[in-house]
């Protein structure tokens, strides 16, 4: 479950608020090593600052997508670790349980079975978490959908099987995985990740004219993070075979 995510840029009031605001406006122009030493430079100040452990699980997400394979697993562990702290710190902040989730769908390509049936359900968890407290977390729904439509994969059988030999799976498909979708888009529709995930789910619900062009809506929305690009063009191949089947 490829998870290429998004920034979500939060700012407050108080005299830390221009050093997240820097910070923030590195990572908004992909500088994720410049938007580090920012966090890192307030993080010396205030260690236990969940406004900033967030944001560094939502950069090491971000840096972990645009890794090499031997790296990823490494990175997203450290996303999951800031996120852990940022919950610990202050558990009513949105961002670090929409971050742990992604981080948490990322490390589930390196686990077996029984640590995917596992992940499965703490992700559920930690976004259900997550729009509990923000109904307008664009990136927890944009996950969601992630998670549903890799549900809406299993087969019934392997959903027995699963429940007997290495426990239960949260409910939920394709049809979920639209909604959740659906949902991110109406929130922030210039994000590349939304449009794209939506058309994976309408290709893999027969609704093809319309993946298509959810491929290509998503391979015209501007760069917001450093794996949009890729995700772009990885857009207009998917449309282009879908042209030609």
């Amino acid at each position: 479950m490829t998870l290429l995510l998004v920034a979500l840029l939060v700012t407050g009031g108080g005299p830390a608020a221009p050093r997240r605001m820097a910070g923030d406006a590195e990572f908004a122009r992909l500088e994720y090593d410049r938007s580090e030493g920012v966090y890192d430079s307030a993080r010396a100040v205030a260690p236990d600052s969940a406004q900033y452990l967030w944001r560094l699980a939502r950069l090491y997400v971000c840096v972990g997508d645009m890794a090499e394979r031997d790296k990823k697993e490494e990175t997203y562990r450290k996303a999951v670790a800031f996120a852990g702290r940022c919950i610990q710190a202050d558990s009513n902040i949105a961002g670090g349980h929409t971050w742990k989730a992604a981080a948490l769908g990322n490390i589930a390509m390196f686990e077996g079975s029984k640590g995917k049936v596992r992940l499965c359900n703490e992700i559920k968890q930690e976004l259900d978490h997550a729009l509990d407290l923000d109904s307008l977390d664009d990136v927890a729904y944009s996950i969601m959908g992630s998670f549903y439509l890799a549900l809406g994969k299993v087969s019934w059988i392997e959903r027995q099987l699963a429940s007997v030999f290495l426990g239960s799976l949260p409910d939920g498909g394709f049809e979920e995985a639209e909604a959740a979708l659906r949902r991110a888009i109406a929130i922030a529709p210039g994000i590349v990740r939304h449009r794209f995930e939506l058309a994976l789910v309408l290709k893999e619900e027969g609704k093809t004219a319309d993946a298509i062009a959810s491929f290509r809506m998503a391979a015209e929305l501007p760069t917001t993070v450093a794996s949009d690009p890729r995700t772009k063009e990885r857009a207009l191949r998917m449309a282009r075979k879908l042209e030609e089947e």
